[in-house]
């Protein structure tokens, strides 16, 4: 008979923490093992890590720690936990999540079940119309200031199982190593690439600026994507003190205000005429500005509306240059299609919700690219980009739905 262990954690969460862990792939952690290498084992080891989580003998690995580019510029650290540490994670989150989707607010919106980015840009578009000012708030390097001690006292507020609040506060303390094999020490923040760290961001930012701004200012409307904050106000003196009150707030919960980064911001439209520097802010990949707009009289007017923002669609183009698509002459029209078309399908998805005709100088690029492949597959072509062009189109008549910008009329 198998002994009982400290905590009762059933096998079935390790299979189905392991099954979404794999669905969502991703690289190896320090120990260099990747979901195919766990695999190989697969019943072992799921069974070693149950043993060693139920026991109470869990201790995470370092993460993996990495730099990546900020489209802002300069870098962002992560921290890739191993493949273990990430089922490990999942299956906390799996328990602790539904505890905690009760009591988060309404307008928090970044990764939570039934909440999404547009359904965050919808709202602050509705505010921005009916609301003269904005504060763009930016916390200063958010998630790795999370003070650990604050942060396990949110996670036991909502008494989660005790093996989950124990291996959070394990997981808080695991340090890094980057590629050099150097080891840091961390005593705040929670690593950006961990499974758990977006849901403990949540619940920190929900003690620090929600339910904050709902007991004191409770008649202003935000929208928070983790810690991508837009707070409407109604006059640029509301705003002013509303700031200044945020960052004393912060700084009591061991965070601080981006001051190079916060700006307030004036929603001008045709209704709203004044005089002012700061006219748009960027959130969630959208840009918000004053735009001419058609009504349904056909009439045209100032708006205050989101489209894809100009950081945004610069990234995309520079994805599409590294590609070099142009080169897969070895290649037909119905792989390119499979390759790359998911990708673009996926940008007009998220970036076409809101003013969809923005998109289509990079479906234009998307087109140029197309022909300039043709030119170089086709030797009768060589010569003629008019050619070319004209039989990209001519193929996108007979086969719309190969890419999605030929589907939506957005080639030319």
């Amino acid at each position: 008979m198998e002994k009982a262990k400290p905590f009762e954690i059933p096998k079935k969460l390790l299979w189905e923490a392991y099954q979404l862990i794999k669905s969502n792939g991703g690289a190896a952690g320090i120990d260099g093992q990747t979901i195919e290498g766990f695999e190989e084992c697969l019943k072992d080891n799921l069974y070693k890590l149950w043993n060693r989580m139920s026991s109470g003998s869990y201790h995470p690995q370092a993460v993996r720690r990495v730099e990546i580019p900020k489209k802002s510029g300069g870098m962002r650290p992560l921290g890739i936990p191993s493949v273990t540490d990430r089922i490990a994670q999942m299956a906390a989150k799996m328990v602790f999540e539904p505890l905690l989707e009760a009591h988060f607010h309404e307008d928090s919106y970044g990764y939570r079940p039934n909440k999404s980015a547009h359904q965050a840009l919808e709202k602050a578009r509705e505010r921005c119309w009916r609301n003269d000012w904005v504060i763009d708030l930016d916390i200063k390097a958010f998630f790795d200031t999370i003070d650990p001690e604050l942060m396990m006292k949110a996670v036991r507020k909502h008494a989660p199982p005790r093996w989950v609040e124990l291996y959070i506060q394990r997981w808080l303390k695991a340090p890094a190593q980057d590629a050099q094999g150097t080891i840091y020490v961390r005593d705040k923040g929670t690593p950006q690439g961990g499974v758990a760290s977006p849901l403990l961001a949540n619940l920190y930012l929900h003690y620090a600026f929600d339910m904050w701004m709902k007991r004191m200012h409770p008649d202003i409307g935000f929208e928070r994507y983790a810690d991508d904050i837009v707070i409407h106000c109604r006059s640029l003196a509301e705003a002013q003190e509303l700031k200044r009150e945020i960052e004393r707030r912060l700084a009591e919960c061991k965070l601080a205000v981006n001051q190079e980064k916060t700006r307030i911001i004036y929603c001008k439209d045709s209704n709203r005429t004044g005089k002012y520097e700061q006219t748009e802010f960027d959130f969630l990949g959208y840009s918000f500005q004053p735009r001419f707009v058609r009504s349904k009289q056909g009439k045209y007017f100032i708006g205050f509306t989101p489209a894809i923002s100009r950081k945004a669609e610069k990234a995309i183009r520079d994805e599409m240059r590294s590609w070099k698509m142009h080169l897969r002459t070895d290649k037909d029209l119905g792989y390119l299609s499979g390759v790359f078309n998911p990708k673009l399908r996926g940008w007009i998805q998220y970036y076409g919700k809101f003013r969809i005709s923005a998109l289509r100088g990079v479906c234009k690029m998307f087109q140029r690219i197309l022909v300039k492949w043709a030119k170089k597959k086709f030797k009768r072509l060589k010569q003629s980009w008019a050619r070319a062009w004209n039989l990209v189109e001519k193929i996108s008549r007979m086969e719309p739905t190969l890419f999605i910008h030929w589907e939506l009329g957005m080639c030319k």
